[in-house]
C-alpha cells in the first residue's frame, strides 16, 4: 500500500509541475507578444524571457541554463550566451523551511544536537542552504541543508525533459543525430547524483583517505560528521581561510605562494595518477587556502574516476599539446577509447588540427599572463569540437576527458597569477610524484 501511495503522490506531483511550468511559459511567451505589440524586438527577447522562466522554475531548471551554457555547440549562441547569466545563487528560504528538513532528517529534538545554528545563510543556491553553526560538543561546523520537496520537483521535472528531447529527436528532421536526448540522460544523472549528500560525504572521505595512506599533509578536506548527516543533510567541519586566488589571503596564510600552488596542483594530480579518482569542480571557490598554510579541497559534489588506460591517453594527449603535435593529440584520443580499433590516426590528426590551434592559442594566451584567456564559453566549444571529431572518426571519447582539461587549465590559470614560471602543460611530469 506504501509503494501505491508513494506512486500517487509521485504522479500527482508530476502534474502540478506541468501545470506549473506551462503557466511560467505561457506567461513569458504573452510577455514576448507584449513586446512585438508595442515595436520591441520579440526575437532578441526570447533568450532573456527563457533565463527568467528557468529561474522562475527553480533547481531542475536552473541546472539546465547552466547546463546549456556549457553545451555551445548544441544550443543557438544567443541562449547560450544568456544562459551564462542563469547562476546558481537564489533568494535564501527562511529559517523555518531549513527547520522543518532539520526536524525531518535529524530528528524533532535536533536543537540538542548543537549549540547554535546561525539563521543566516553563509550561502543559498539551487539545491541546497549551507548555514554556520556549532555543535554540542562546541566543533565549528557548517550544515548543508537540501530545499524541501527538491527531490520529487527534480524526478518530475527531470522525466519531462527526457521525454521533451525523445520527442524532439522523433519529430525535429536530423535533431536525432545531434545526441539530445544521451545528453539530458547525462545532464540527469549528474544532477541526481548531486542532490545524493551521502555520495558527496563519500567522494570526500575518499579523496581523505588518499591523503592519509600517503602521508600527505600539505592539504586537507573538511572532516563529515557521519552522525549528524543523512541524504539531505550533510554536516562538516568549518574551515577558516580564503579561495586560493585571493592575493592578499594567499600571501597572508602562505610564505611561499608559488609553491602552494605546486603543492595544490601536485596532490591533484598525484590522486588522479595513483587512484584514478580526482575532485572535478577546482574552481576558485572550492580550493582554500587555509590559515595554518595549508591547501583546503572543498565541495565533492562532482568527481570524477578514469581507468588507467585514460591516463595513459591524457599524457600522451598533453605532450601532444605542450609540443605542437597533433599526431601526438590524436594518439592520446584513442589510447583514451579501450574499445577503438582501426582507427585512421593521421586522418583524425588532419581532423583536429583546427579546434588543436583554437586550444594552442587559449593555452598559450593564458601562459603568455592572459588570464582572461580562459573562457568557458569559448572551451566548451573546444570540447564539443573535439567531441565530434571523434565521432566522427569512430571513437568515444570518455565524458571525463572534458572535466580534466577543464581542472587542468583552471590550475594553469591559478598558477600564472603567482607562479608565472612554471608551465603545468609543459612541466606535467613535475608534478606527478
Amino acid at each position: 500500500m506504501p509503494g501505491f501511495l508513494d506512486q500517487l503522490l509521485q504522479g500527482v506531483n508530476s502534474a502540478s509541475r506541468i501545470v506549473t511550468s506551462s503557466y511560467v511559459f505561457s506567461t513569458k511567451t504573452i510577455l514576448l507578444l507584449k513586446d512585438l505589440a508595442t515595436g520591441g524586438s520579440g526575437s532578441r527577447n526570447i533568450p532573456v524571457r527563457l533565463r527568467e522562466a528557468f529561474e522562475e522554475l527553480g533547481a531542475t531548471y536552473i541546472k539546465l541554463g547552466q547546463f546549456i551554457a556549457s553545451a555551445p555547440s548544441l544550443f543557438p549562441e544567443e541562449i547560450v550566451t544568456e544562459m551564462q547569466k542563469c547562476l546558481d545563487s537564489v533568494r535564501p528560504l527562511p529559517f523555518s523551511d531549513i527547520q522543518k528538513v532539520l526536524k525531518k532528517e535529524l530528528g524533532r529534538d535536533y536543537q540538542k544536537l548543537f549549540q547554535s545554528i546561525d539563521q543566516v545563510p553563509m550561502a543559498s543556491a539551487s539545491i541546497a542552504q549551507v548555514h554556520s553553526a556549532v555543535t554540542k560538543d562546541g566543533l565549528d561546523v557548517v550544515i548543508k541543508v537540501q530545499r524541501p520537496d527538491i527531490e520529487g520537483a527534480l524526478g518530475a521535472d527531470l522525466n519531462l525533459l527526457f521525454l521533451a528531447s525523445k520527442l524532439f529527436e522523433i519529430f525535429v528532421p536530423g535533431l536525432n543525430k545531434s545526441g539530445l536526448s544521451e545528453m539530458v540522460g547525462m545532464f540527469q544523472s549528474s544532477i541526481l547524483e548531486e542532490i545524493d549528500f551521502i555520495k558527496e560525504a563519500n567522494n570526500c572521505e575518499e579523496f581523505e583517505r588518499y591523503l592519509l595512506s600517503s602521508g600527505e599533509t600539505r592539504a586537507r578536506v573538511p572532516k563529515i560528521y557521519r552522525k549528524l548527516s543523512t541524504k539531505k543533510v550533510l554536516v562538516m567541519e568549518k574551515f577558516y581561510g580564503a579561495p586560493i586566488t585571493d592575493e592578499v589571503s594567499l600571501r597572508k596564510f602562505s610564505k611561499d605562494p608559488s609553491k602552494t600552488l605546486s603543492d595544490a596542483l601536485e596532490i591533484w594530480f598525484s590522486t588522479l595518477s595513483k587512484s584514478g579518482f580526482f575532485h572535478a569542480d577546482v574552481h576558485a571557490g572550492n580550493l582554500m587556502i587555509l590559515r595554518d598554510g595549508t591547501v583546503g579541497f572543498i565541495d565533492f559534489g562532482i568527481v570524477g574516476k578514469i581507468s588507467s588506460k585514460v591516463w595513459e591517453g591524457l599524457m600522451i594527449f598533453l605532450e601532444g599539446l605542450a609540443l605542437n603535435r597533433t599526431d601526438r593529440i590524436a594518439n592520446g584520443l584513442v589510447r583514451m577509447d579501450g574499445t577503438a580499433s582501426g582507427i585512421d590516426e593521421k586522418k583524425l590528426a588532419k581532423d583536429l588540427e583546427t579546434v588543436f590551434d583554437q586550444m594552442s592559442k587559449m593555452v598559450l594566451d593564458i601562459q603568455m599572463g592572459e588570464l582572461d584567456a580562459f573562457d568557458e564559453k569559448k572551451m566548451n566549444t573546444i570540447l564539443f569540437e573535439f567531441r565530434d571529431i571523434s565521432d566522427r572518426n569512430g571513437l568515444k571519447i570518455p565524458k571525463e576527458f572534458g572535466l580534466l582539461i577543464k581542472q587542468i587549465l583552471y590550475f594553469d590559470r591559478y598558477i600564472k597569477s603567482f607562479a608565472p614560471e612554471l608551465d603545468l602543460i609543459r612541466d606535467r611530469e613535475k608534478f606527478i610524484k
